[in-house]
């Protein structure tokens, strides 16, 4: 393994600028790579030399790739190894902590084995347990997968903590990969994992101050849907921490909501604006889910959120993409108050008024405080996003060089398949429940929707290296990058791929405050 000399130096290499440095964007900032399913990029860790061998000099981000490894508890003490990984760790502690946390998991496996045994009238049941890995490989433990489309789970926990090997070896990837049905772990184990996990959260929101920092910590691995609606009003900032003050914020800011709808939304025919709302009356029906917003009161409440927003926001007004992000904060408001699983399902015109009205004042203020930290992504030639795929494309050369090199060698362009991975936060690439729980953790971030949002998007695009590099063709290669096949995605591949955005951040991007010793 390298020194730390070594690591210094590797650090050190490149003078260029890079993600996560001191240099500041101004409004939004930075926006994914999941090589999980390409044993290409990925290789199975060497057997240990029978004499010693002199430390080599990293100078590929795959060699460092190789040489570093985290493991992520299933447990309840998830919370305390992601706050660990924010702080300044060497490897000998990481493995330390890696090994013992698969130690732990494994005699819990055991001790659950006798429970789980059939009974003598019983065939016995394949085993959900992944292979056995080598012992220079860790295991990878998938969350637990929400099932709805558009709503988030019923499940108390709807995510598990982040679990992943760090350089995961293809055979155990897709050993693992191939197992979605959350009755890998045990029911009852899983039951309580969930219970626990929700009463967590509601200790947390009940209390009369409720911490934001350790509401933040415990959201990054996703939010249980009954906590959702509020935490997320949190997290956005829209309501404040002290519980007391929460009823009457909410009866100020949407009695204010409603008042600029007395004020402005009258004018949406005037000559000034009705090429605005007429841009926006256009791009509404072509939203998704289809089922949901081409309901006339839905439509209506699109209509008038962005229609406020752009009148109250001259700088960009509205502009295409924008409309993409009021969907999840409605579905997530909306799910609080019907009863149907799937939120496609739902008849919105069966909701009471007075409860659409206050989702609709909701999603507006929550919206609105995302757009206020990426903003530049939408004001005049959209610079934000701009910077954004500029950013993208260094990184993702510094990452996978072969990847890069074969979308420059067939003359694709970053600008022609991420801009709009940027511009709507991946909601054209993941269906919808993918981004409420991809969105948990964005707002877990500080700048989550700006900076963490891309290593998300280099770690999306690494994740299909395998397809990218068989692709010869430009035509064939730019079509695939504009259409990934993610429909079938659920949230255990959202959380793989969050868990490996958070390891390209702190071992590539952040890694020199992490070794500035």
């Amino acid at each position: 393994m390298a020194s730390d000399g070594a690591r210094k130096q590797f650090w050190k290499r490149s003078n260029s600028k890079v993600p996560g440095s001191i240099q500041h964007v101004y409004g939004a900032q930075h926006p994914p790579f999941d090589p999980l399913l390409h044993g290409t990029l990925l290789k199975a860790a060497p057997k240990a030399p029978a004499t010693p061998v002199k430390a080599k000099r990293i100078s590929t981000f795959q060699e460092f790739e190789s040489n570093t490894s985290d493991a992520w508890d299933a447990g309840e003490d998830d919370d305390g190894l992601l706050a660990m990984a924010a702080e300044s760790l060497n490897t000998d502690v990481v493995m330390e902590t890696a090994h013992r946390v698969l130690r732990n998991h494994s005699q819990r496996q055991e001790r659950r084995k006798p429970q789980e045994a059939p009974g003598p009238e019983q065939e016995p049941q394949p085993s959900a347990e992944p292979p056995s890995v080598p012992s220079g490989d860790l295991r990878l433990v998938k969350s637990v997968s929400e099932s709805h489309t558009s709503c988030p789970a019923d499940s108390a926990g709807d995510t598990a903590p982040l679990q992943r090997s760090q350089s995961l070896p293809h055979s155990v990837a897709a050993a693992v990969g191939g197992t979605s049905d959350p009755s890998a772990l045990s029911s009852s184990a899983l039951s309580e994992r969930e219970a626990s996990r929700l009463d967590k959260f509601k200790q947390l929101l009940a209390g009369p101050n409720t911490d934001l920092e350790e509401l933040r910590k415990l959201s990054w691995s996703g939010i249980p849907k009954p906590v959702r609606p509020m935490t997320w009003k949190l997290l956005s900032g829209y309501l404040p921490a002290n519980v007391d003050r929460r009823p009457a914020t909410l009866q100020r800011k949407q009695k204010e909501y409603f008042a600029f709808i007395e004020h402005y939304y009258d004018s949406r025919n005037d000559d000034v604006h009705q090429d605005t709302y007429r841009q926006i009356h256009i791009d509404i029906p072509r939203m998704s889910p289809e089922a949901l917003i081409l309901q006339p009161k839905v439509t209506e409440i699109f209509e008038r959120i962005l229609f406020i927003w752009a009148i109250r926001h001259p700088a960009s007004g509205y502009v295409q993409g924008i409309n993409d992000l009021v969907t999840p904060f409605f579905v997530v408001f909306m799910c609080e108050h019907i009863e149907e699983e799937d939120v496609d399902a739902a008849d919105v015109s069966r909701v009471p008024a007075d409860v659409l009205r206050d989702v609709e004042a909701d999603t507006y203020w929550c919206v609105s405080k995302l757009l206020d930290g990426i903003q530049d992504n939408y004001t005049f030639a959209q610079p934000g996003i701009q910077m954004k795929v500029k950013m993208l494309e260094e990184l993702v050369s510094r990452i996978d060089e072969q990847v890069h090199r074969h979308l420059d060698q067939h003359e694709v362009r970053y600008l022609q398949f991420a801009f709009r991975w940027m511009n709507n936060l991946l909601m054209r690439e993941v269906p919808l429940h993918c981004t409420i729980r991809l969105w948990d953790t964005y707002q877990s971030e500080p700048d989550g929707f700006s900076h963490f949002h891309l290593y998300v998007c280099a770690a999306f695009l690494v994740r299909w290296r395998k397809e990218i590099l068989e692709e010869r063709d430009f035509q064939e290669l730019l079509l695939f990058l504009q259409n990934l096949p993610t429909a079938h995605w659920g949230n255990e591949d959202i959380s793989l791929l969050l868990a490996e955005a958070y390891r390209l951040k702190f071992a590539f991007a952040d890694a020199p405050n992490h070794y500035k010793k």
